[in-house]
């Protein structure tokens, strides 16, 4: 194994966070407050929202953004099983269940085909993933829809992506996104739900506080005796003032730490676009992708077997991860959903492995992985 391992990400930290949460804990207000505001009007700014609610995760900000929906006891919610499994977790958290949908063999994003295919009297929402920083298919999806059911955007891996020129955040839906340490922009953990709907705003802010009516820092910036009220049954949800300022210095690095990263992706496109053991991620003309993730398919006609590369890769001190695995497979979701065939999901999975992505990832480094990855599959 190579002294020196290459880690499969790393967050872009600097002294400007180290500076902005030293301030923080130098002003005594730590939990929810001035910093977290600023942040949320910074995110809605740039994604072109009117309204934007932090959280304390992605996860968070989906479960609200599906109760904000009217998602409940009773209900079906469409969504990919290719993703992450806290995305189908947050419909189990309304009470509502799960329909998994497969993806497009191209994009790996969720396919409006399949999903029109799978709506019924049942379903309240559709759970659309933009997958590792690429925005699904909006326009296919809306046309998908009947009226009552709600389309909510899960865009933990794509803060900064485009859909048809505009911003994720843009068109019109309820969209969450992420700011885990793999992601684009991190504030540790964190999450942010933004709408340009003024009911879904009030109510996702009185549900991340305990469904308190006034706030903390509104209670504070009061003049007089302030009382809250709490009507309805909410949740601790609240992203603390440390995030918050963590988050404000990331955002303004977010186009130079995007633009590092896409470079990063089109040397690795250019290594392996030609090469018939391997598939790269579509790009399709009216959606940029941002990189949150690099992902490459192994065409199984080629007998490159995905668990034997990923020992070699390790081997060669290559940090790399298997492919999403598939919600549907997962014993929780077997035992839940029963039986689903998705086979595009499932044959994506099995073959495909994430590689080293990061703003900073060294050129040096850049080549040891293409020349790894060569060496493995023309081997």
């Amino acid at each position: 194994m190579s002294s020196q391992t290459i880690p499969l990400s790393r967050t872009e930290f600097g002294d400007a966070e180290a500076r902005a949460v030293a301030d923080v804990l130098a002003s005594g207000w730590v939990t929810q407050g001035p910093k977290v505001a600023e942040f949320e009007r910074i995110v809605a700014e740039r994604v072109g929202a009117t309204h934007a609610v932090a959280t304390t995760s992605c996860t968070t900000a989906l479960h609200l953004g599906l109760l904000a929906a009217g998602v409940g006891p009773g209900d079906e919610v469409i969504c990919p099983s290719y993703s992450f499994i806290a995305t189908a977790n947050a419909v189990l958290y309304t009470g509502a269940t799960p329909v998994f949908a497969d993806i497009d063999t191209r994009t790996w994003n969720i396919d409006p085909r399949d999903v029109e295919s799978r709506i019924t009297s049942k379903t309240r929402a559709v759970l659309a993933v933009h997958q590792v920083g690429l925005a699904a298919d909006l326009r296919g999806l809306e046309a998908a829809l009947r009226p009552g059911i709600a389309l909510v955007e899960d865009a933990a891996c794509a803060i900064g992506s485009t859909y048809e020129g505009r911003p994720i955040g843009s068109h019109g839906h309820t969209v969450c996104f992420s700011f885990h340490p793999r992601k684009s922009i991190s504030t540790g953990e964190g999450g942010m739900l933004t709408t340009n709907d003024d009911a879904v705003a009030r109510h996702v802010r009185l549900l991340r506080s305990h469904g308190a009516s006034v706030s903390d820092l509104e209670r504070h910036r009061a003049h007089g005796v302030v009382f809250e009220e709490y009507r309805e049954l909410g949740y601790n949800y609240r992203m603390p003032d440390i995030q918050g300022a963590i988050g404000i210095e990331q955002m303004k690095r977010l186009d130079d730490l995007l633009a590092r990263r896409r470079a990063v992706a089109e040397r690795y496109n250019a290594a392996f676009r030609e090469m018939d053991q391997i598939e790269t991620s579509a790009e399709p003309g009216n959606a940029r992708h941002t990189y949150q993730s690099y992902l490459i398919r192994l065409r199984p006609s080629y007998g490159v077997d995905r668990d034997e590369m990923i020992r070699r890769l390790v081997e060669m001190g290559i940090s790399c991860r298997r492919g999403i695995p598939p919600i549907h497979l997962e014993p929780l979701y077997r035992h839940r959903c029963g039986a689903v065939s998705l086979p595009v999901t499932e044959s994506v999975s099995a073959e495909s492995v994430f590689l080293p992505m990061f703003a900073s990832l060294p050129q040096t480094d850049q080549d040891r992985v293409i020349d790894a990855v060569i060496s493995i599959v023309t081997g």
